[in-house]
């Protein structure tokens, strides 16, 4: 009963963020717009240099394409689930986050439906279109299985971005403003996604595999799905159990943000 009164309650929050976003209908259009030419602004960056060089760390600019879509799909949906968590400093700080503690729903849950941010949409776009752009350029043989571990592999990636940011948030409940180190380690997902790693020194490379698990996003599910596990610089297995590993991660994160969230403050106190 309670599960489903939880679930219930956060369909009709997120429903009610959704119409929120789209409640002014140019903005969230322009905005959507926005966010696609972002991305794409990005990947023409990308593009350049794969075409000038023939490829990047012998990957072809069709599997680079690909590598850049997961890694896009799997941003948008971390986006729209996890966004409002850049927010969180303002929240404590303003003692608006007394208000969900008062409220019979989970405040994560509570921060996650607060307001959606439309522009994800934009990602989401780019990264559906160069998917099937580049899905026609690789070799790869799309039986359903195949598309059913696409599939867990952009969900797990877009856990394993809201599993870092879920607990870099939940130190705010003790240092209060780290808006600045989530918005960095945005950016270096950001940046070091859209490539191969195996293109940088190792030290690098299992740096942004065991202590920031960027490759756990694209990179390695990636791998699988272009059959270039050979050629990784850790276990292959970690490669085909990527969206396993996005999920635990998350729960990891979630026991990190119930134990952090008991240091909370009040503004009134």
């Amino acid at each position: 009963m309670r599960v489903s009164y939880t679930l219930s309650s956060l369909a009709a929050l997120a429903s009610a963020s959704l119409r929120g976003g789209f409640q002014y209908r140019a903005n969230a259009i322009s905005a959507v717009i926005s966010g696609f030419l972002y991305q794409l602004t990005g990947f023409v960056s990308v593009w350049i240099i794969v075409s000038r060089f023939n490829g990047i760390g012998g990957w072809t600019l069709a599997e680079i394409t690909f590598l850049y879509g997961m890694r896009l799909c799997s941003h948008g949906v971390f986006y729209a689930c996890f966004s409002q968590l850049f927010d969180l400093d303002r929240i404590l700080i303003t003692g608006e986050y007394d208000r969900f503690l008062v409220r019979p729903l989970p405040p994560l849950l509570q921060i996650f439906t607060r307001k959606l941010r439309v522009n994800c949409f934009g990602d989401m776009i780019g990264g559906l279109a160069l998917l099937s752009v580049a899905s026609t350029g690789v070799d790869v043989d799309w039986s359903p299985q195949a598309v059913f571990f696409l599939v867990l592999a952009v969900l797990g990636g877009a856990l394993v971005e809201g599993s870092v940011q879920i607990t870099l948030a939940s130190l705010s409940f003790r240092f209060l403003n780290l808006m600045a180190v989530r918005t960095t380690v945005n950016e270096v997902f950001n940046q070091y996604g859209n490539y191969p790693q195996s293109i940088f020194p190792r030290p690098l490379s299992m740096l942004l595999t065991f202590v920031l698990p960027v490759a756990f996003v694209a990179f390695l599910p990636a791998s699988a799905i272009l059959d270039r596990t050979d050629e990784l610089r850790v276990s292959p297995v970690l490669a085909y159990i990527a969206p396993l590993i996005g999920l635990c991660l998350f729960l990891i994160a979630l026991r990190i943000w119930t134990a952090q969230s008991r240091h909370y403050q009040s503004a009134g106190t």
